[in-house]
């Protein structure tokens, strides 16, 4: 490097003015990506359809219109399963550190992992295991579900303890979660 153009370099890392526009430069476009991320996250028919609660149509296709996914899974009646998600989103920061040199600094980016967020989504029924996972894995039952039962957990249906009531019925995998937060990767690679 250019002995000139490495103290130049030294010289902007000081340089009050050009940290806060790189800074401000930064902020917009990761505050953009992270939006476009969490309105994804909103949209997607998983996410739509558990939000919809009981009587959500199937619209994500996971269960071939048998029922939809609230009521499958078995969450507690009037919660919301996708709200820990939706926060781990939001709490996506980052934070740009100076070389020692002074003169770069790279910018380091702090989002939820696939892991952290099938950690905060567990199964009503069954500890450790998680429902988003299960979005993208399988979540098997399917062919001893009972729909409109009362007291049930959700308020809307039961799995059958002694026998199987629809024979053919497959929980369609989808993807979910894991594809999400690779393109949250990918789009802060691209930033970086």
């Amino acid at each position: 490097m250019d002995k000139a153009y490495y103290e130049l370099l030294k010289q902007l890392q000081k340089d009050p003015t050009y940290l806060k526009t790189q800074n401000d430069y930064i902020k917009e476009r990761f505050e953009k990506i992270k939006d476009d991320i969490i309105k994804e996250f909103d949209e997607h028919p998983v996410t739509v359809e558990i939000k919809g609660g009981i009587y959500a149509e199937n619209i994500s296709g996971t269960l071939g219109g048998i029922t939809n996914l609230y009521s499958f899974i078995g969450f507690d009646e009037n919660t919301d399963p996708t709200a820990p998600i939706r926060e781990l989103l939001l709490s996506s920061k980052y934070r740009i550190i100076n070389s020692s040199n002074g003169v770069s600094s790279q910018v380091m980016f702090e989002i939820p992992t696939t892991k952290e967020i099938f950690d905060v989504t567990p199964m009503p029924w069954a500890t450790g295991r998680s429902w988003a996972r299960g979005i993208e894995s399988g979540i098997s039952g399917l062919g001893y579900y009972l729909k409109k039962v009362k007291n049930s957990r959700s308020g809307l249906g039961v799995q059958s303890s002694t026998s199987k009531v629809r024979s053919g019925a497959v929980f369609r995998n989808t993807k979910y979660i894991s594809d999400l937060i690779r393109r949250f990767e990918s789009r802060l690679k691209d930033l970086n």
